[in-house]
Formats: C-alpha cells, structure tokens, sequence
C-alpha cells in the first residue's frame, strides 16, 4: 500500500508540474503532448489533487497498519521466548508427567 500511495503522489505531482510549467496562461495550450483548453487543464488539475490526496491517505493508513504488525510480530517473538524458556526449565527439571498435549 504504501507504494500505491507513492506512486499516486508522484503521479499527481507530475501532472501538477507539468501544468505549471507547460501550459500557457488562459489558453490552456499543451499537456504532456496533448492539446487541453482551459477547462481541461483545471480537471487535470482537480484530478492530480486528489491523487496526491489520496497517495497520502493512503501512505499514512499503510504505514500505520505495517508499524502495528511489527509490533505484534515483535510482541509474538518475545512470547515465544519465554515459552521456550519456560519449556527448557521444565526439561532441565526432569519434569517426566505426561501432558495432554503430549498424548496428541
């Protein structure tokens, strides 16, 4: 997601650029090669400030969400020591009982 999200800021950012920086004032003139009028360079204009909106919209919620899974798996990890922690201490005690989860 987070690359979505860069690709869709990067997009709009050309699109705005190349409207800035190509067109001429009040004409509308010529658009990465295509002739726009006015009205058609201010909806490309529209359409590339909402990519970038959205590009953002959706960095932040995929990094949010790849922070909150590194965060479990790092929570996981440390369980999952203890657990093999608890498992040795119980081997090394020559703890012989069998339990139900043996049994499977």
């Amino acid at each position: 997601m987070v690359f979505l999200g860069l690709a869709l800021i990067i997009l709009g950012g050309i699109a705005v650029l190349s409207a800035i920086f190509v067109s001429e004032p009040g004409s509308g003139g010529e658009l990465l090669g295509f002739g726009v009028t006015t009205l058609e360079s201010f909806l490309v204009g529209v359409a590339a400030g909402a990519a970038i909106l959205w590009g953002f919209s959706i960095l932040k919620w995929g990094t949010r969400r790849g922070l909150a899974h590194r965060k479990e798996r790092k929570e996981l990890t440390k369980l999952n020591e203890k657990l093999e922690r608890v498992e040795a201490e119980r081997r090394a005690d020559g703890d012989t009982t069998v339990s139900d989860h043996d049994k499977i």
